[in-house]
């Protein structure tokens, strides 16, 4: 895969739109054609004709190409959030009647959307620890339509073998949906190993820049188009042009943005992982993760998120992080800055829903240097 041109150059028709270096955005809410004949066509394939910026914009198009192209997949369809890419993507496998099996701690509207949302619609799930391959064996009933990963998930980086449970579910005919979001298309691509659908809060690393929230789906054509005619048209959830064009924009510096923060989240990691006041480090590339193997197997590297259990009670966790001075305390992540979310933040309700204890932190790095992020985690560390 030619991951510069496609970033740089892929769906860009310079001579289009006067030969200018960056795509333009085209504004308009609404398409107009010279006769009766042409407006037909455009009606009659508005999933890749302008004919309403509901449904096809010449922006979003060349967005839609690069980010399907990055995915190895055949379309992409791009929504106003990751959680709306999602909801879409679950909605066009399963209906009333039907079984799904979904992996335990996935994102808390995910979870959602599974457990309070789909069950008023007849749909129920299972939730698996997908790390143990016969746990979504046993799962499987003759209803079940719906397989669905968060590899890794974004808190804690669980994984689940995407080619083995791929085996599992193509004799059942049960689709594969990923959340890809944690490694973006750069460290990772689900469909060259059986994923039926791959899904992305564009918000984090496609966006790059803390500035869009967006979401998308990727896969073959038959599906995309099935999910333009029902879920996408009807539920509305588009993005504008204009954010389009941000992550265009975005999508120019995204393999060099995520190598930074790659290179530099290891070198923090492995610094990290023995010191005294580190209970458990969670990061895919750990050397101390049980999953090592099979990161290595299936994803081109670990990215900038990474979580650390710190030997500290929650007024020692509020020292730490308010002692911090280069992460700025927020969620999502994919930027330029780096983050830190303490966990002992959330309303105890939703902590406990997500099983997660107050001692766990989560970090992101983002353009930043080793030494510097390093320096700043361990002199807050000392306040511990």
């Amino acid at each position: 895969m030619d991951i510069p041109h496609i970033l740089n150059f892929l769906g860009e028709d310079h001579e289009d739109y006067f030969h200018a270096i960056t795509p333009p955005v085209i504004q308009s809410s609404n398409f107009c054609y010279p006769t009766v004949k042409t407006l037909r066509e455009a009606i009659l394939n508005e999933v890749h004709a302008p004919f309403y910026t509901r449904g096809y914009n010449p922006t979003v198009a060349i967005l839609r190409k690069k980010l399907a192209a990055l995915e190895h997949a055949e379309d992409a369809l791009v929504f106003a959030s990751g959680t709306a890419a999602m909801v879409a993507a679950v909605m066009s496998v399963v209906k009333g009647g039907d079984h799904a099996v979904c992996v335990q701690k996935p994102y808390s509207w995910t979870n959602s959307l599974f457990n309070k949302y789909l069950v008023e619609y007849g749909v129920t799930a299972t939730m698996v620890d997908g790390t143990d391959l016969a746990n979504i064996e046993k799962a499987i009933k003759p209803n079940t339509k719906l397989i669905y990963l968060e590899t890794p998930n974004s808190i804690t980086f669980e994984l689940q073998d995407i080619e083995a449970i791929s085996k599992i579910a193509k004799p059942h005919g049960i689709a594969i949906v990923v959340d890809n979001s944690y490694s973006s298309p750069i460290c990772q691509n689900p469909i060259t190993l059986g994923a039926d659908l791959v899904v992305h809060s564009a918000s984090k690393y496609i966006g790059g820049h803390s500035d869009v929230v967006a979401g998308v789906v990727c896969g073959s054509k038959e599906r995309m188009e099935s999910i333009f005619h029902k879920e996408f048209m009807n539920l509305g959830g588009i993005i504008s042009p204009h954010d389009a064009w941000l992550m265009i924009r975005s999508l120019r510096t995204l393999e060099l943005r995520v190598n930074k923060s790659v290179e530099v989240a290891q070198k923090v990691v492995d610094a990290l992982e023995n010191h005294p006041k580190v209970e458990k480090m969670y990061f895919p590339f750990s050397k101390s993760n049980p999953q090592l193997a099979l990161a290595k197997r299936q994803m081109k590297s670990a990215t900038g998120l990474f979580s650390v259990l710190l030997k500290a009670d929650e007024k020692g966790i509020e020292r730490f992080c308010d002692n911090l001075k280069r992460f700025r305390m927020a969620c999502s992540w994919g930027g330029y800055e780096s983050l830190c979310y303490p966990f002992c933040a959330m309303p105890e309700e939703g902590r406990k829903m997500s099983n997660l204890p107050v001692n766990l932190v989560r970090f992101y790095i983002g353009i930043d240097e080793p030494d510097l992020v390093l320096g700043d985690i361990t002199q807050a560390l000392e306040k511990v």
